[in-house]
């Protein structure tokens, strides 16, 4: 009988332990969760108001460079000027390298640059502008079907 209760009293912290590390184990999954969760959140939701037109040439647009226009502006209509442009431009599909470009403002509020296009098939385009005072501007824009050669 005192060889029992022996057993029994050893095999308790075996429990305890084991029941730490599985509530250890849930709460880093929990964390992680949260975590990915908050770092997949939509940043191109931008509630600033500026409008951003984006056009390609050629459209639709082929592998190889095409020709980027945007224009900005204000909730208003007015011309967003000497704004900060850059462009990201990936496919939908991960494990291909991005291509990017500075674009440089040709008018007032209108900004021009190349993107070059490594391959066929979905894309799409970030663009982030900084304003003069500083203001951030994101956004995610689709571009569908780029064609081969």
């Amino acid at each position: 009988m005192t060889n029992r209760l022996n057993k029994a009293s050893a095999q308790r912290p075996k429990r305890m332990m084991c029941r730490r590390a599985i509530t250890n184990v849930l709460r880093c999954a929990m964390i992680t969760a949260g975590l990915f969760v908050v770092g997949c959140a939509d940043d191109a939701d931008d509630t600033s108001g500026v409008q951003v037109n984006l056009t390609l040439d050629p459209s639709p647009p082929v592998v190889g460079e095409a020709v980027v226009s945007l224009v900005l502006k204000n909730q208003d209509g007015t011309l967003l000027e000497k704004a900060e442009v850059k462009i990201e431009g990936n496919m939908n599909h991960a494990g291909m390298k991005p291509s990017f470009a500075d674009l440089t403002e040709v008018e007032p509020g209108k900004y021009d640059g190349t993107l070059d296009f490594t391959m066929g098939g979905d894309w799409f385009i970030l663009v982030t502008a900084q304003t003069p005072n500083g203001q951030t501007i994101e956004r995610k824009i689709d571009v569908e079907g780029v064609q081969a050669r």
